[in-house]
């Protein structure tokens, strides 16, 4: 494929925009080669600026679950658009999402709508801090949370694609109290929360990472987190920035029947626009300001057109009960179908999957953690990612990054998808 009007839009872009994204890992640097500029998207496809049609597997990271463009979503922002795009006061439909929300998902009763998921997870961990009356938090290599200073300690996905896994910028006093463990590994965890007894405020994790490809919790790993925090006065934040709403209706608490103390969302939950949000039962979430001490605020927080969009997903998904079924069909379909290529032309490859999330790592070794992730060949990694791309299948750039599946994907998107696989590899 040619990408000649991409490669002047990214030019220009580099003269005003640092690295010439807006999001480090959109630069192409764990690949190499030019960014695609997108004009358009619908459906399952994206259309780029030099007129090449391409099968999305990032799908906005994740919130595209419907497809681009969904239309309710469309026009729910026109006609919400119509009335004002933005009042700094509160609006009905602020409640009615919030209460939608609430009716989905197991164990909270309040939610604070935010604007990102960096905003959702900061805000969480301030809360767990003031509620509990300690500083110190626990989170996994390879989780990524945002770019607040807390997590940026190995954080996988755009902070290892971009060579900085420890940023510039982040103090030693707050790196000293994050406390790193490692991702399914109930052993490490015990042991931080003994050397640091009564200093631990909270654990944050992804209950199923999606930043160092998809890696599912092993069976007990997120059961034996909640034991832990129990028996050492520890909150437990489940960061489902990319599962909530899109693993199953309530989330990876529904999924694996775990609670948690606060839950991080985003990415579905404004269906494509900018919205994040945390969610707690009523004791913790009543310490936030203005009925309790711990201050967190946001002048474009419930922004009526955010809200709009994600009103109009979450009904959607709410009224249709097949949906997560059909989502891990088409996903498992996928994965045999990706399995069986590789096998035939002998790639060394795992391919980790869970419901609509699903990656394909270039190491035989199961990946289980961010040791095991980084173990990948990242060589054929990069060979694979410009093979699929010139085959018309944009995946994530970084090896570091789960696929997203949308439910606008038919099977022959999922045909073709293995078939360019094929001849990548061939």
């Amino acid at each position: 494929m040619i990408y000649k009007r991409s490669s002047t839009l990214f030019a220009a872009a580099e003269k005003v925009i640092p690295g010439g994204v807006n999001s480090p890992v959109r630069a192409f640097k764990a690949v190499g080669g030019t960014p695609i500029f997108v004009k358009e998207a619908k459906g399952a496809y994206l259309y780029d600026e030099d007129g090449n049609t391409l099968i999305d597997y990032i799908n906005s990271w994740g919130p595209m679950i419907l497809g681009h463009a969904f239309e309710p979503v469309v026009n729910a922002v026109i006609e919400k658009a119509k009335k004002g795009t933005s009042f700094g006061m509160p609006t009905e439909i602020e409640t009615e999402i919030a209460e939608l929300a609430v009716s989905m998902v197991p164990n909270i009763d309040k939610i604070r709508f935010v604007n990102s998921g960096t905003e959702a997870c900061m805000s969480a961990v301030r809360l767990a801090r003031g509620y509990t009356g300690k500083d110190k938090i626990i989170k996994f290599a390879g989780c990524y949370h945002g770019h607040s200073d807390s997590f940026l300690i190995q954080a996988g996905s755009g902070a290892v694609t971009f060579g900085s896994p420890n940023s510039p910028g982040v103090t030693e006093g707050t790196a000293k109290d994050t406390l790193l463990a490692n991702y399914n590994d109930l052993t490490n965890v015990e042991a931080l929360i003994n050397a640091n007894k009564n200093e631990i405020a909270c654990i944050i994790i992804e209950p199923v990472a999606g930043n160092m490809g998809c890696i599912p919790p092993l069976d007990g790993f997120l059961q034996g987190l909640r034991s832990l925090c129990d028996a050492n006065d520890v909150l437990l934040i489940f960061d489902e920035v990319m599962t909530g709403f899109r693993l199953a209706k309530g989330g990876v608490q529904e999924l694996y029947g775990v609670d948690a103390d606060i839950v991080c969302f985003g990415k579905v939950i404004g269906g494509g626009l900018p919205v994040g949000a945390f969610a707690a039962r009523n004791e913790i979430m009543n310490h936030l300001a203005p009925l309790g001490p711990v201050y967190q605020a946001g002048t474009l927080s419930g922004n009526p057109l955010a809200m709009a969009a994600g009103l109009a997903m979450l009904t959607t998904l709410n009224n249709d009960v097949e949906v997560f079924n059909r989502l891990a069909e088409k996903t498992e379909y996928l994965h045999k179908g990706l399995a069986k290529v590789l096998d035939k032309n002998n790639i060394t490859h795992t391919i980790n999957r869970i419901g609509s999330m699903i990656s394909v790592h270039f190491d035989a070794e199961p990946v289980i953690d961010f040791k095991t992730a980084a173990n990948g060949n990242n060589e054929t990694f990069k060979t694979f990612f410009h093979g699929m791309l010139n085959q018309g299948v944009y995946i994530a750039p970084s090896a570091f990054e789960t696929w997203f599946i949308t439910d606008a994907l038919t099977y022959e998107d999922l045909d073709k998808t293995i078939e360019a696989c094929n001849t990548v590899f061939k």
